[in-house]
């Protein structure tokens, strides 16, 4: 793990719909190569709780209940990747949801890039997971969790050694709502229609890799360290 840490690989653009393993491999990401995770969920609620113009101008949006605009989320994206922890690289999470967010984000690489005359080297990498419809299926309504430690289990994949009892504290597992049947189907229905074109987007300008997320966890953290060492060579 250490020979990976001071390596620069840029912006990583993970796709996928709920349950296709995202957050894990974000994480091992992150562990590996000390870059941050920037999630527009995060951005939204920091800029609000610090009482910043945009986070007023968020939170008046969403007092009327309208949806945030691009303008208001890109603006959080991009004061977000000027920090200096993103100079090496960083995860973007829920960000680009649109084909037109993922044109503006290579507006904003393109313009940061030719000012510092490295056009080749912060383009997104996107990483696209697929997992089978049904497989998805298993994983998210097979899914419960501990209440107190926060341990997942599977009834499909990995049970406890007691059943619906957690190993590590003895508290009754619980299934939480976004994982039920009722609740999930829409959200894959959503991903779909929403995200489609910005794989699509990634497509045209061929920087859409697939990765086979039905494989093991290990499997698909190795193939995507491979794409991200891959950039450097």
């Amino acid at each position: 793990m250490a020979q990976g840490t001071s390596r620069e690989i840029g912006p990583v653009v993970l796709l996928g719909p709920p349950g296709a393993g995202k957050g894990t491999q974000s994480k091992r990401i992150m562990e590996k190569y000390l870059v941050p995770q920037v999630s527009t969920g995060d951005l939204l609620r920091y800029n609000v709780a610090q009482g910043t113009e945009l986070g007023m101008a968020a939170k008046a949006v969403m007092a009327r209940g309208e949806l945030v605009s691009d303008d208001l989320v890109c603006e959080m994206v991009r004061q977000r990747l000027s920090q200096p922890d993103c100079g090496r690289g960083y995860i973007l999470d829920g960000f680009p949801r649109t084909a037109a967010q993922a044109g503006w984000l290579d507006a904003l690489l393109d313009d940061k890039l030719f000012d510092n005359s490295r056009p080749t080297r912060a383009w997104p990498i996107v990483i696209r997971l697929d997992v089978d419809y049904n497989q998805l299926l298993l994983r998210i309504t097979g899914r419960r969790s501990c209440p107190t430690c926060g341990r997942i289990y599977n009834v499909h994949f990995q049970l406890p050694s007691l059943d619906e009892v957690c190993d590590v504290d003895g508290q009754k597992l619980i299934t939480r709502n976004d994982d039920r049947l009722e609740v999930i189907q829409p959200r894959l229905k959503a991903y779909q229609e929403q995200t489609a074109p910005v794989a699509d987007y990634y497509q045209r300008t061929g920087r859409l890799i697939a990765v086979n997320g039905d494989q093991p966890v290990d499997e698909v953290t190795k193939q995507i360290f491979k794409i991200l060492e891959d950039r450097q060579s």
